[in-house]
């Protein structure tokens, strides 16, 4: 019976450095593989799915002006469980080292790839201009490699460059460095979007927005997506502004944050909360343009030890086939409501026995004559308004179940 291949067997031979020899080097990224379309066919040859996030290189020292796909310009990631594949043009260090044959041949070597080199000191990317490919482009580009090789990342007339970064990214000068403070441990992406795990700085001299309460070192973690822009200067550092981020979780311990909420009304409390932008402690503020809880398979539970709050400028709504509330006491329109709410089934009872007195009494007056002097004069009379109410209570009493609502109900 034979033998079926599965797992990481299944994956066709590791490439493998000719001669290869262990060491550290620098070189420029010619091409990474993100999908199985693009490059299709090196896409096949380098180990199908297992090659995603593997580069192409020139070595810094020893510059290709037309690569080719093969095993000597070839590198995975260094790293498994952290992924940041480089652009074109970015520079890394690569290593030699053993690969999956090491098993039948520990001579077999293959390149791997660090992060990028941080050329520029750029989050947002770190690519340098090839001087082999510049004399092939157009007259304006080749001045543009010129000023990013003279150091001038970025172009003075229209704010862009031209250096060959990938076939979808596209460089946008507003992103900018986050400023660290001491301590801070920062993971950033390339579009504006951090982590910061930091602390309170009590320094006057370092003042950020979350340091007005506290000692220094108490831990704050600020999660971020998207930056504001108050800045035209694309290098210089910017700290998060939670009110003009487009979307932030802040994890505080002993912080007070700046928040401007959307609606601030807390007139349903006798004792209103402290509100957000004055209090001082653990809490986690979610903060975005919108925000949405979706429990796929179970319940959503709001759980607090003194108040729950919805403040909305519009409205609170309630949509559900079943709607509980259990109180001891509920307020309707207003924290002062004193008027009670009518038990409308014991209601209706006892308005049902007096709809059937009053119908009893109509008919007795209607057919019944009255001793009086103006017997006559009343006799005239009395029987048709007996007959009036008679006939509206008859109306209300037929229908005395369709007062009841069929969805709210009380206790």
């Amino acid at each position: 019976m034979p033998t079926q291949v599965t797992g990481l067997n299944s994956l066709v031979s590791t490439p493998t450095v000719q001669g290869g020899v262990a060491g550290v080097f620098s070189g420029r990224v010619r091409y990474a593989m993100l999908d199985n379309k693009t490059q299709s066919e090196a896409f096949k040859k380098f180990g199908g799915w297992s090659s995603i996030g593997c580069i192409f290189f020139d070595k810094i020292n020893n510059p290709n002006p037309s690569p080719q796909f093969t095993s000597d310009n070839f590198a995975r990631p260094l790293f498994p469980n952290q992924s940041n594949i480089p652009l074109e043009n970015e520079i890394i260090y690569l290593i030699s080292l053993p690969n999956s044959e090491i098993q039948s041949n520990v001579n077999n070597l293959s390149y791997y790839y660090f992060q990028p080199i941080n050329i520029w000191n750029s989050v947002h990317h770190n690519a340098i201009p090839d001087p082999i490919n510049t004399n092939t482009l157009p007259p304006s580009q080749q001045q543009d490699y010129e000023q990013t090789e003279g150091g001038a990342v970025r172009r003075v007339t229209d704010g862009g460059t031209e250096i060959e970064l990938g076939d979808t990214f596209k460089e946008k000068l507003s992103i900018r460095n986050l400023l660290p403070y001491e301590g801070d441990n920062l993971i950033q992406g390339r579009w504006g979007n951090t982590i910061r795990l930091g602390s309170t700085i009590t320094n006057p001299k370092i003042s950020n927005p979350w340091s007005r309460s506290g000692e220094d070192g108490d831990p704050i973690i600020i999660l971020k997506n998207g930056q504001h822009s108050e800045s035209t200067d694309p290098w210089e550092p910017q700290v998060e502004d939670i009110n003009t981020d487009k979307s932030s979780i802040y994890l505080t311990s002993t912080q007070a944050i700046p928040i401007e909420v959307a609606s601030k009304n807390y007139e349903s409390y006798f004792t209103p909360p402290t509100t957000p932008d004055k209090f001082v402690g653990e809490q986690i503020i979610l903060s975005s343009g919108r925000l949405l809880f979706n429990s796929k398979n179970d319940s959503i539970l709001l759980s607090s030890f003194d108040t729950i709050n919805l403040n909305s400028i519009n409205s609170v709504n309630i949509d559900s086939p079943t709607t509980v509330i259990k109180s001891n006491q509920v307020f309707l329109g207003d924290k002062y409501a004193k008027e009670s709410v009518i038990l409308g089934d014991k209601f209706l009872t006892d308005f049902q026995s007096l709809m059937s007195s009053i119908i009893t009494l109509s008919s007795a007056l209607k057919s019944s004559p009255i001793a009086h002097p103006a017997a006559a004069a009343y006799n005239s009379v009395v029987p048709l308004q007996a007959s009036n109410v008679q006939r509206a209570a008859n109306k209300m009493l037929n229908k005395i179940q369709s007062y009841k609502s069929q969805v709210s109900k009380s206790k």
